[in-house]
C-alpha cells in the first residue's frame, strides 16, 4: 500500500519558517521554484493575501519529524548476534529528477553516488570476509562453543 503524504513545514531547509520548503517536498519539486513562485506573486498579484498565508502556514503546518534518512551509511549493517542483518533505510533510496523543476539529484551525481556507495560497501564486506576468515574470528567462535 502507498503511504499518504502529508505536508509538513521542513525547517531542516527553511530560510524563513520552512513553508515553501514543506510545499516543495509535498509536490515533489525543487525548493528555489516554489519559493520565486512565492515572492513573484507576493509582489506582482496578492501581497497581504500572500503574506497572511505564508504566517497562517507557519502556525498551522506541523514541523516535518525526523527521518531515518539523516542516519549515516555506517549505520546500515549492525551484527546482532546471530549475524549481520540489514538496516533498511531511506538512505538507500536515491532520486533521480528527470526535469529541472523535480526535486532529486541530477543523473551525474545520482550516478556517483551510487558508485560511491558501491565502493564502501565492498570495503564493508572485504573487511568483514578478512574478519571471517581469520584466526581470531575462529578463536572466538571456539570459545564461545565451552
Amino acid at each position: 500500500m502507498s503511504e499518504r503524504k502529508q505536508l509538513y513545514r521542513d525547517t531542516e531547509h527553511a530560510r524563513i519558517a520552512g513553508v515553501c520548503a514543506g510545499i516543495a517536498n509535498y509536490f515533489g519539486i525543487e525548493r528555489w521554484l516554489v519559493r520565486i513562485l512565492f515572492v513573484t506573486s507576493f509582489f506582482l498579484l496578492a501581497g497581504p493575501f500572500m503574506f497572511v498565508a505564508y504566517i497562517a502556514g507557519w502556525f498551522i503546518l506541523d514541523k516535518k519529524p525526523n527521518s531515518s534518512a539523516t542516519a549515516p551509511i555506517d549505520n546500515i549493517f549492525q551484527h546482532g548476534g546471530k549475524g549481520w542483518r540489514n538496516k533498511v533505510t531511506d538512505v538507500d533510496k536515491v532520486s533521480v529528477k528527470t526535469k529541472v523543476w523535480q526535486a532529486g539529484e541530477p543523473p551525474k551525481q545520482a550516478f556517483y553516488d551510487i558508485t560511491k556507495r558501491f565502493a564502501e560497501s565492498e570495503a564493508r564486506l572485504r573487511r568483514m570476509e578478512k574478519y571471517v576468515t581469520s584466526k581470531e574470528f575462529q578463536l572466538n567462535r571456539e570459545i564461545s562453543r565451552l
